[in-house]
């Protein structure tokens, strides 16, 4: 047994083999698989994770035909062909001393192109495209076609296959009511509901014999109208293990859902009691999933019993090396996943290569190698924001001497007001990431120290860095200097009170963070998460669904913009909505399409079409957006001195970290 982790790194013995730990790297489609010369990425993504010590990898979702793709020309594995190029993957595993499955995964009524099938011709709310009803002779092909799939898996040497049959895929479209109204066999009760599963495994283990892995995807928690009871959540279980599965792996919540699954708002392991349910019903091992993203949570899930594995798909991609450290007892070396989803799934919905925010490698790792620099150099970064930290040790891993500089008393820049919004306390894992790298690679931190330009001059730098950063935007408003009115920066850093009233300047994202940490006390628990989403923790509802207790709002908001779109519109695609459904359940008012006249005793004045109004309110905050902050730049360079711009003093985003940490290692790899 581990010294470190005992349970998390303790053995999983299947029968015919044995996982060396307990960590199972969950599915992610990464874009790669459809790329060109993506087979030989994912080889080195895939190699570079099995070499980190993961117990067993399960790749992106691979269409078991062409009507399930989840977009046109994507993955699939129907022939000799592709079996060659899926070879390029698992012996780059195997290589490492790892295991791999392979997801097989049929879109059904999610399939963005006009192919889709399902077992009903219903639309999906988040899908264009209606779905073509399947035949029974549809139906018999399709499940032909997922053991045929298993088997060319099995030849290109996966150690299993995971049957993906949750997040409102065509499998879990078979099962419940609300996407299956079929009247023959395949439809009407749950028996024959559940029959589509049940024979898919049945016809995958048959096609791959006893000693080959069966991952199967089951929906413990729908969180939609007309799904799954629990009685019926246990009975597919237990048939899915009588057809020949050899684990279990928890679904949670279809994509179309209007409940966070894994946000970074989730709490911490906030699903694993649903596992935990299911814990002595079946006797094959139990994989819980989502927001688990450091080693301790997931050893404190399975020594009390939650599950026999632990799914972490981003935490992976934050850090390959993630099992090595726990094995090593070096967790503060751990890059944590704040479960941002702005390069993974953000990425993988806008059709881009994913990759991740606080580790821009991920996905790249054939890109951008860490390599030995050539000259050593003495290299200055001024500014120890995420842009200036990420150059700064990215640098001084490649060997280079490097001196960081920073006028604040604390690294962290932008991060230190994100990570105050509730819902985003996870910056403060990537803080104390970043402090531990700088130290790890002894880069020079002088904090509480203002550069000028004579000052650099003196130093003689080989190679100067600025990323100063940004600062808010100044408006020019009547009254702008009145008391009432703060910055955001003022509200988030500095602490300055707050009334009970506020209206805010800007609906970008730091309105919404402004407006987010005005109404939310702090990081819920999973019981008082599960009231605000309305998540049944008894269990006894279909779907896991009941009226949601949203607690009263800390304060009333006014959040107001000049343009006409919606309030929001520029957020993260995958996470925008939470923020926009948290502001409607925060009883926000929402004002568009405004011009700003003054700032008095009375409040602030604005016109909407045509008509004067005036906002009775204690605090007007400031959240217009920000400028880059580069003045010593252009002084330096006229020196003819080797600089560099980078971060928001490069361009002002609204605290774009994925911008900045990308571009602070992308420099550093080239100095």
């Amino acid at each position: 047994m581990s010294e470190f982790y005992p349970h998390l790194l303790s053995p999983l013995d299947l029968g015919f083999t044995t996982l060396k730990n307990r960590v199972l790297m969950g599915s992610m489609h990464t874009g790669l698989e459809e790329e060109k010369n993506g087979f030989e990425r994912l080889a080195k993504y895939f190699a570079m994770r099995a070499k980190g010590g993961v117990g067993l990898m399960v790749t992106g979702g691979i269409a078991p035909n062409k009507a399930g793709w989840v977009g046109p020309f994507a993955a699939k594995l129907t022939s000799q062909k592709e079996v060659k190029k899926h070879r390029i993957i698992t012996d780059a595993v195997k290589a490492e001393g790892g295991k791999i499955c392979m997801q097989i995964l049929h879109s059904g009524r999610y399939g963005y192109h006009p192919f889709t099938v399902a077992p009903s011709a219903i639309k999906s709310a988040i899908n264009p495209f209606k779905p073509w009803k399947l035949t029974q002779r549809g139906i018999r092909n399709t499940i032909s076609d997922f053991a045929k799939c298993a088997a060319l898996a099995q030849e290109a040497g996966y150690d299993g296959v995971e049957v993906m049959g949750s997040e409102g895929y065509l499998i879990n479209q078979f099962i419940v009511k609300k996407t299956n109204k079929r009247d023959d066999e395949w439809g009407g009760s749950y028996e024959n509901r559940i029959k589509f599963p049940i024979e898919i495994v049945k016809a995958v283990r048959e096609a791959v014999g006893k000693n080959f892995i069966i991952i199967y995807r089951l929906s413990m928690l729908d969180l939609v109208e007309d799904g799954s009871t629990w009685e019926e959540v246990v009975h597919l279980a237990k048939e899915i293990e009588a057809a020949g599965a050899t684990i279990i792996n928890t679904g949670i919540g279809w994509h179309e859902a209007r409940v966070p699954t894994i946000a970074t708002m989730v709490p911490r392991g906030g699903f694993s009691w649903v596992t935990k349910r299911l814990m002595g019903e079946v006797s094959i091992p139990l994989v819980t999933t989502n927001r688990i993203n450091t080693p301790e949570i997931g050893e404190d899930i399975l020594s009390k019993g939650h599950a026999n594995m632990v799914s972490m798909a981003r935490p992976l991609l934050a850090d390959p090396d993630f099992v090595m450290k726990a094995m090593q007892g070096k967790p503060m070396a751990i890059n944590t996943c704040i479960a941002c989803n702005q390069a993974c799934l953000d990425h993988a919905f806008e059709q881009k290569i994913a990759s991740c925010l606080v580790n821009p490698m991920a996905c790249h790792e054939t890109e951008y190698e860490m390599t030995p620099a050539q000259t050593k150099k003495n290299i200055a970064v001024v500014g120890a924001g995420p842009a200036g930290i990420a150059c700064a040790i990215y640098a001084a891993q490649r060997g280079h001497e490097v001196t960081l500089y920073e006028a604040e008393s604390e690294i962290g820049g932008q991060f230190n007001m994100a990570k105050e919004i509730p819902g985003k306390e996870e910056f403060h894992e990537t803080i104390r990431y970043f402090n531990y790298q700088l130290k790890e690679n002894k880069v020079d931190l002088k904090l509480n120290t203002r550069v000028d330009v004579d000052y650099l001059v003196g130093k003689n730098y080989d190679e100067i860095v600025m990323s100063t950063g940004v600062a808010p935007r100044e408006i020019k408003l009547e009254g702008i200097d009145h008391p009432k009115v703060l910055s955001y920066v003022e509200v988030l850093r500095d602490k300055k009170e707050v009334g009970k009233k506020v209206a805010l300047i800007g609906a970008g994202g730091i309105g919404f963070d402004v407006a987010e940490y005005l109404t939310t006390d702090s990081l819920p628990t999973i019981d008082h998460f599960s009231k605000e989403w309305g998540i049944d923790q008894s269990l006894s509802t279909e779907g896991g669904l009941v009226p949601e207790q949203d607690d009263p709002p800390k304060r009333k908001i006014y959040m107001l913009q000049r343009s006409k779109g919606k309030m929001g519109g520029k957020l993260g695609k995958t996470t925008g909505w939470i923020h926009r459904l948290s502001m409607k359940k925060k009883e926000v008012t929402q004002i568009n399409k405004v011009s700003y006249d003054k700032i008095d005793d009375a409040g602030l004045h604005y016109t909407r079409e045509g008509e004067s109004n005036v906002i009775d309110v204690d605090n007007i905050v400031i959240c217009a957006g920000q400028v880059s902050v580069n003045n010593l730049y252009n002084s330096l360079k006229e020196k003819g001195l080797p600089v560099h711009l980078i971060g928001g003093a490069f361009e002002a985003k609204e605290l774009d970290a994925k911008f900045a940490i990308d571009q602070g290692m992308k420099l550093a790899l080239k100095l």
